[in-house]
């Protein structure tokens, strides 16, 4: 076995990848910010843009707190756990989202993305700052 190499080109792929996994995590909630709205007027007569908006909310809020407690349990648990549990979060979303029978299950679900994001992205986002090393940080 070798010794592990730090910088950015011994580590291009791994940096891909992550850098990958962030465009797609980043994408989904695009996607919800763009379509949810819209579903929010059109199939549930929603006519308040503040109650449309409280899936954003929602999101936030979770992300936030996630985010908090994000950097503590890395150190404990792993990074690599984190990140597949954030992906494990994200698979109910789309399933809540297209059975919702009303708006409250679209808030849930996107306590679930909150979460998902606030594990995935912040882990993705620290795995590639430990790929460069301490001294090439920032």
């Amino acid at each position: 076995m070798t010794g592990v190499q730090l910088g950015l080109r011994a580590n291009a792929g791994q940096f891909a990848l992550l850098v990958g996994i962030n465009a797609l995590v980043g994408a989904m909630v695009g996607l919800e910010r763009t379509v949810l709205p819209l579903i929010g007027e059109q199939d549930f007569g929603l006519t308040s843009k503040t109650a449309i908006l409280t899936f954003i909310v929602a999101f936030g809020l979770t992300k936030a707190f996630t985010n908090l407690a994000a950097g503590t349990l890395a150190d404990r648990a792993g990074r690599k756990r984190l990140l597949v549990l954030g992906w494990l979060l994200a698979l109910p979303v789309p399933l809540l989202i297209g059975i919702a029978p009303g708006w409250w299950l679209i808030v849930v679900a996107n306590l679930f993305l909150g979460a998902c994001q606030g594990l995935a992205w912040s882990m993705t986002v620290v795995m590639k700052i430990d790929l460069v090393g301490p001294k090439r940080r920032g």
